[in-house]
C-alpha cells in the first residue's frame, strides 16, 4: 500500500516498542504502516521532521471537554493542537442525565479522539466555576446508579469508565458514601473506576484501600491535607499496598491538585506516577496547570528520563484505558503521533500552592498527526 504520510528524518521515542531512533515512519489507510525506508507515491504527503521527537499521540487521560455543556470544559480541538494531545480523556464533565448532548454535540464531530469515564452523578460537573461552585457528590439524590449503568452499556464505544469525586468539597461530608454507588456501577459494567480525591473526608488511606486493581486514582501527588506521603517524606503504607495491589496513580494537575513538594517525596521513594495528565479545565488553563506538555514538562525537570515521561503520556495511558491501539507507533497501530521539541534554558513552572521551580527544560509540541494523516499545524 502507497502511504498517505511519510515523516522522514525524526527521533522516534516509541516506549511501547522500547525504541529511541532516527528513522522514517509512514502511514497508511488510518495507521501506523512502517518504521524506516519508505518509498513514497505520487500522492504521498513527506514532511521533514529532523531535529524533532516523533511520538505516539499523546493521550490526556485527565481533561474536561464537554465544552458549552459544562462551565468546567474548554475547546478539545484547540487545546490538542496546542498541547500535542491525539485522545483527549474526559472525566466525567457529563454524567448519564447529559451525556447524549456531549456525544452528539461534541465527541461525534471533533477530529480529537474523545473517550470519556461517565460520572455517576446525574448531571456531571455541573456547577464548577469562578463565581459557583457545588460538589455534585454532596447531594446523594444526585447519585444515578441505574442510569449511569444504562448509558455507560449504550455507549461502550466512547465510554471507558465512571468517575467519581471524593473530598470535602467534592461530596462534603458523605465521605466513601458516592463511591460506592460509583463501585457499584463499575461492577455492573465491568469498568473501571476513576476517583477524584481532595481534601477529608475521607482519607486517602480510606480510598486506595478500597480501590481494584486498574481503578485509577487521580489527583495522586496531591498537597496537604490528604498527600499520599508523611510529613517525614515517605510513601503511606495503604499507598504501597494500593500499588501492589494493582491500583493505578495518575497525576491530574488542574488547579489544586498537584504540589512539588509531594511529587519531590514521591519520587525520591521511587513511586512514580503511572500516567502523567493535566486535568485542563477553565480554571487552570491559564495556569498553573496550562497544558499536557507543560505537566510532562514539569517532571522532567524534576528528573524523570524523557522516555519515561512520554511512557506515561502514551502506552501506560492506553494500557488504563485498555485501549492497547491507542499510545505506539507499531505497524498497525492507531495512525497518531505528536510531534515534540525539548528545548534548553531556564524556565519557570508553578504548582497549585504558588511554589515556583525553574527548570532547565521545556517540552512544546510541534506537530500533530491524527489518523495516519497531517493534522496541526496547517
Amino acid at each position: 500500500m502507497t502511504p498517505d504520510l511519510i515523516l522522514r528524518g525524526g527521533r522516534i521515542i516509541d516506549p511501547s516498542q522500547d525504541m529511541d531512533q532516527t528513522s522514517d515512519i509512514a502511514f497508511a489507510g488510518g495507521k501506523v504502516q512502517a518504521i524506516g525506508a519508505v518509498e513514497a507515491g505520487p500522492d504521498t504527503q513527506v514532511r521533514d521532521v529532523s531535529g524533532l521527537i516523533v511520538s505516539p499521540g499523546l493521550i490526556d487521560l485527565h481533561t474536561h471537554v464537554y465544552w458549552g455543556g459544562t462551565s468546567i470544559s474548554i475547546d478539545a480541538e484547540d487545546f490538542c493542537r496546542k498541547s500535542g494531545v491525539t485522545t483527549a480523556i474526559d472525566t466525567g464533565s457529563a454524567g448519564p442525565g447529559n451525556f447524549a448532548g456531549f456525544r452528539k454535540h461534541v465527541i461525534e464531530p471533533s477530529e480529537v479522539r474523545i473517550l470519556a469515564y461517565l460520572h455517576v452523578s446525574f448531571a456531571g460537573i455541573f456547577a464548577f466555576s469562578p463565581t459557583i461552585m457545588v460538589g455534585e457528590s454532596k447531594d446523594v439524590d444526585l447519585m444515578a446508579p441505574r442510569e449511569a449503568a444504562e448509558v455507560a452499556d449504550a455507549n461502550r464505544d466512547v465510554v471507558i469508565g465512571i468517575k467519581v469525586r471524593l473530598g470535602r468539597h467534592a461530596s462534603g461530608d458523605q465521605g466513601m458514601t458516592p463511591f460506592g454507588y460509583a463501585l457499584q456501577v463499575a461492577e455492573k459494567t465491568g469498568l473501571p473506576l476513576m476517583v477524584h480525591i481532595d481534601e477529608p473526608p475521607p482519607s486517602y488511606e480510606e480510598l486506595v484501600d478500597a480501590m481494584r486493581p486498574g481503578d485509577v486514582l487521580t489527583h495522586c501527588f496531591r498537597p496537604f491535607p490528604n498527600a499520599p506521603c508523611t510529613a517525614q517524606g515517605t510513601v503511606k503504607p495503604a499507598v504501597k499496598r494500593a500499588r501492589e495491589r494493582g491500583v493505578l496513580f495518575d497525576v491530574g494537575h488542574g488547579k489544586g491538585s498537584f504540589a512539588f513538594k509531594t511529587a519531590r517525596a514521591m519520587l525520591a521513594n521511587g513511586f512514580l506516577p503511572d500516567t502523567i495528565s493535566s486535568d485542563i479545565h477553565q480554571l487552570c488553563i491559564d495556569g498553573p496547570a496550562y497544558d499536557q506538555v507543560t505537566t510532562m514538562s514539569k517532571f522532567l525537570c524534576m528528573g524523570l528520563p524523557l522516555d519515561d515521561v512520554i511512557r506515561r503520556s502514551t502506552v501506560n495511558a492506553a494500557m488504563a484505558l485498555r485501549r492497547p491501539e491507542l499510545g505506539s507507533l507499531k505497524p498497525g497501530s492507531v495512525g497518531d503521533a505528536t510531534l515534540l521539541n525539548v528545548s534548553e534554558g531556564a524556565f519557570d513552572y508553578e504548582d497549585v500552592v504558588g511554589e515556583v521551580m525553574t527548570g532547565s527544560r521545556r517540552i512544546t509540541s510541534e506537530g500533530v498527526v491524527i489518523g495516519g494523516k497531517w493534522w496541526w499545524p496547517q
